[in-house]
């Protein structure tokens, strides 16, 4: 009878201190989890990748926007299992640890690929539309990079359905002409449209741009790419309305210059 109590004992003394060493390792591991979280995910340097709206530091600014954020293992972490704040003309923000470094992030932007917008008044909300005419976004910010189309309306828009345009053709005439200069890297402030005559003016800068019909618009816009650097500093109006594969003269007039609002 003896005996089994003392092995009872010993057992109990036994249990107890693996349950001790257990606890040690608990501790343990988690001092060395909280040394490496404090220690060595600390974020010292952001990479930003894919961004052309936004700059570097407004992106950083927006990924680092919480108490947590000094370390790349909670900004990783939050941004690959808890949804993020939505940002305006972005779809999504990719972050992802350096694999040479634990102290930088990643971060790539896949920004909705805008081609323009319209002030829409009904909603007093600017519309920006992609290249296939859906409008990405509604936003009362202006993107200074993106052209505003003048001379069509819409009388209300739905996020994510076509630009409801009575006149298809002015929806693809515009699609066309935005995404060339896109294409060929043309900065355009205005795109201004007549819709009786379906013609185009463009504001660049200080050079209103007569582009005319959409005929010809390919040809017309790929001679642009290399006459607009030539008027650099210049003020005037640039003709191109009547070029053809037969008529190849493009004037540019400094008298008639027309000045963008």
């Amino acid at each position: 009878m003896i005996k089994e109590q003392r092995k009872e004992i010993l057992r109990k003394k036994k249990r107890r201190r693996n349950i001790l060493i257990v606890l040690a390792l608990i501790v343990l591991l988690a001092a060395i989890g909280t040394l490496l979280v404090t220690q060595v995910f600390t974020v010292k340097k952001v990479h930003v990748v894919g961004n052309e709206l936004y700059s570097d530091e407004q992106i950083e600014q927006i990924v680092l926007s919480d108490e947590y954020s000094w370390s790349t293992l909670y900004v990783y972490l939050k941004y690959r299992f808890i949804h993020a704040e939505k940002l305006p003309f972005v779809d999504t923000l990719e972050v992802s640890l350096q694999p040479t470094s634990p102290h930088e992030l990643t971060v790539e932007v896949y920004e909705k690929g805008i081609l323009g917008y319209l002030y829409i008044s009904s909603i007093d909300q600017n519309a920006y539309f992609d290249r296939d005419g859906f409008v990405v976004e509604t936003s009362q910010e202006v993107m200074g990079d993106v052209p505003k189309i003048e001379g069509l309306t819409c009388d209300s828009v739905v996020l994510y359905e076509k630009l409801p345009f009575s006149n298809d053709t002015a929806l693809k005439n515009l699609l066309s002409l935005t995404q060339l200069l896109q294409k060929y890297e043309i900065p355009a402030k205005r795109i201004k449209y007549e819709e009786v005559a379906g013609t185009m003016t463009v504001y660049s800068g200080k050079i209103t741009i007569l582009v005319g019909t959409a005929d010809n618009l390919a040809q017309k816009i790929m001679r642009l790419q290399y006459i607009l650097p030539q008027l650099e500093g210049k003020k005037g109006t640039l003709h191109l309305e009547n070029w053809t594969s037969e008529t190849t003269d493009i004037i540019f007039d400094p008298k008639k210059s027309k000045k963008s609002k």
